[in-house]
């Protein structure tokens, strides 16, 4: 089957409206947070159009774009019904990421063709955006989709930890724990700058913590 093959379209089309189901769980009143499952059942529709010959640079935009509003949805409701919660957004979220790269790592060695337009990454078989079989205008579109989606998974953070106690060590681990995400920021945008953009972005969102939480310490 080709990507522009109508069962391919059915079949892409209806894995889509099962992330919609998923991405407006809530408002089946249900009572249950399988609503966060929308970050896995994105994979779905997205892999598939990647099985079936599509693009894999235009299939990670779809993907992170779906993230995107998914986060979105989750940071609304965090700020408006305060039915979210930060660290289960962030859990399925990693397992998400984690599911996307075992499959990025079988699929191609499964479907050799699925190679193509790709290169290799320690196991895992991604895009490589500077690649000049992309355009520049689908690269320029995966580096804004990334970012944004770098920044909606911070925003919700700093929301749930804004006037909170954090001492210093736990500050360095949130810190910590977003190198990996800025190094492939870095990566996408100036490769040759990698290490420096790096420690900026890691300097920048340390002061921002410092700012936003308290000790615990104060004098009263």
């Amino acid at each position: 089957m080709a990507v522009n093959d109508i069962t391919s379209i059915i079949i892409i089309a209806t894995l889509g409206v099962i992330f919609v189901i998923f991405l407006l769980f809530d408002l089946f009143q249900r009572n249950e947070k399988y609503g966060y499952l929308a970050y896995a059942v994105a994979l779905l529709p997205v892999d598939y159009y990647w099985g079936v010959g599509g693009d894999p640079l235009i299939a990670y935009i779809i993907l992170f774009g779906l993230w995107i509003i998914t986060l979105l949805r989750d940071t609304i409701g965090m700020q408006l019904e305060k039915n979210k919660d930060i660290n289960e957004i962030l859990i399925y979220l990693f397992l998400a990421i984690i599911i996307q790269l075992i499959v990025s790592a079988i699929m191609p060695e499964v479907n050799e063709d699925l190679k193509l337009y790709t290169e290799k990454v320690l196991y895992f078989w991604l895009p490589n955006v500077h690649s000049a079989i992309f355009t520049s205008s689908i690269a320029l579109a995966f580096k804004l989709v990334a970012t944004l989606l770098v920044f909606l998974i911070i925003i919700p953070l700093i929301i749930d930890i804004k006037d909170e106690e954090a001492p210093l060590p736990i500050i360095i681990i949130f810190v910590a724990i977003f190198i990996i995400p800025f190094l492939y920021l870095s990566f996408i945008w100036v490769p040759n700058m990698m290490g420096v953009l790096t420690f900026l972005f890691s300097v920048i969102l340390f002061i921002i913590l410092l700012i936003i939480t308290r000790s615990g310490m104060e004098t009263k």
